[in-house]
């Protein structure tokens, strides 16, 4: 088990109820001064956080079961980031890469090239976020090849510009109201092996999504073909073994560039430096952000460098893109999850959550499956007896856990999913309570 490294008791503790007092206080100013279009999971206001604990303004604990959504798996205000940042700080906060470039946007490259999948030569840009590195890596794919179609899956999702809402398959909360969408972006089906046709495998699924593009595109009018190996919004899906290499392989024969979409499933989080690796699949561009920096906002696109260095200079930037404060994060993010196996680690919480999740579903109808890989783990949660979503118990079942002092997050293109995506130094205690109330929340008496 990995040690924490940090000054908050690591322990759930509720000394208010929820949300308390403080809380209460900043909603009230909240609702005069932020826009009611961004949305909150828990009403509750951070004051610190750190391991498996997140700490609000009335001094309550609460076990962390969602990492900010996937951003903080070294842990909030990890050792090695917070020194990183507060030497770059004290040195310079910006002078935008593009204008006059510094060391620590070179050494992120450097290290995105090492952690990546496969050995050929790659280069990187960097960005301030997923969406912004999908559009990049979209921008890379279409000026490298010559053509313009892009081919997206069922259930995916890219991000909130309007090119990823247009990759995004789910329209409430998503895409509802923000049309007209960018063009030459198709859909197919994608490999999800809880509602696939019984005994249907990874290589049939991959031959359903190649015919829909051949029939609905045409493989010679393609530039890139972007799937989550591991989807995060649409469910936590993990593709049937076979899927993805079956695409990378058709991609290969016709000349279309494969993006691996890791922004939330790299770095470490599903016990492997990236999803990818689990299939060996080797993708043309890998899109990252949320776990790569230990918080503070950044993203890059890593890719063939015969691609990345396809588009003409000046074609890729921006003011704020590899921020050296956020390189420096990055740089002890990544030395933070080298030194303590955090992929190692990421495994170990599998075993744990899978182990309980399992166990539940012996005894709970209503959990239909149990899925995920890592720190990336999941249940979907159905109408006893069916296939049939259930979002009114998941929504419940989350509120309880909240309730309690336990983040859990949903998710789903049906809202019928519960994700757990808890911070990779969390004590196997903290997370064995976890588990216990996210039990207790989905039982029948919940």
């Amino acid at each position: 088990m990995t040690a924490v490294s940090t000054e908050i008791p690591q322990r759930r503790e509720l000394v208010t109820e929820l949300p308390g007092p403080r809380s209460r206080e900043l909603a009230e100013r909240r609702s005069a001064a932020v826009a009611a279009g961004v949305g909150s999971v828990m009403p509750v206001y951070v004051a610190r956080a750190g391991g498996g604990i997140v700490e609000d303004v009335d001094g309550n604990r609460l076990i962390d079961l969602g990492s900010g959504i996937a951003v903080t798996s070294v842990g909030s205000a990890a050792p090695r980031v917070v020194e990183g940042v507060r030497q770059q700080v004290g040195e310079s906060t910006h002078t935008c890469f593009m204008v006059t470039p510094y060391e620590g946007y070179v050494d992120v490259c450097e290290k995105l090239a090492e952690v990546t999948p496969g050995d050929h030569a790659k280069k990187s840009a960097l960005f301030n976020s997923g969406a912004e590195a999908v559009e990049n890596a979209v921008k890379i794919a279409r000026y490298a090849t010559g053509r313009q179609a892009v081919v997206a899956v069922d259930h995916a999702y890219h991000g909130r510009t309007n090119l990823t809402m247009a990759l995004t398959a789910k329209a409430m909360p998503y895409k509802k109201g923000f049309g007209p969408f960018a063009s030459d972006v198709y859909r197919v089906p994608t490999s999800y092996p809880f509602r696939d046709p019984e005994g249907m495998t990874g290589e049939q699924a991959a031959q359903r999504a190649i015919l829909a593009a051949d029939k609905a595109i045409g493989a010679d009018q393609i530039a890139a073909v972007i799937i989550e190996p591991i989807q995060g919004e649409g469910g936590f899906i993990v593709p049937a073994p076979g899927f993805l290499s079956a695409l990378a392989a058709w991609c290969k024969d016709n000349g279309i560039v494969f993006i691996a979409d890791e922004v939330q499933s790299g770095f470490c989080r599903t016990g492997a430096w990236f999803a990818s690796d689990h299939e060996d699949v080797v993708p043309d561009l890998v899109t990252t952000a949320k776990g790569i920096a230990g918080g503070l906002p950044l993203a890059a696109v890593t890719g063939r460098a015969e691609l990345m260095d396809a588009v003409h200079g000046g074609g890729l930037g921006g003011t704020y893109g590899g921020n050296p404060v956020a390189c420096a994060a990055a740089l002890g993010a990544i030395e933070t999850m080298e030194a303590e196996d955090l992929a190692g680690r990421a495994r170990e919480i599998e075993t744990i959550i899978g182990d309980r999740l399992r166990e539940l579903q012996a005894t709970n109808p209503a959990i239909g499956d149990v899925r995920g890989r890592g720190a990336m783990m999941a249940v979907e949660v159905v109408k006893p007896g069916t296939k049939e979503p259930d979002a009114e118990l998941t929504a419940a079942a989350a509120k309880r856990c909240h309730e309690q002092g336990v983040i859990a997050l949903t998710c789903g293109t049906y809202g019928n999913v519960l994700r757990l995506l808890p911070p990779l130094v969390i004590s196997d205690d903290l997370l064995r309570e976890g588990l216990d109330v996210l039990a207790d929340a989905l039982s029948p008496k919940g």
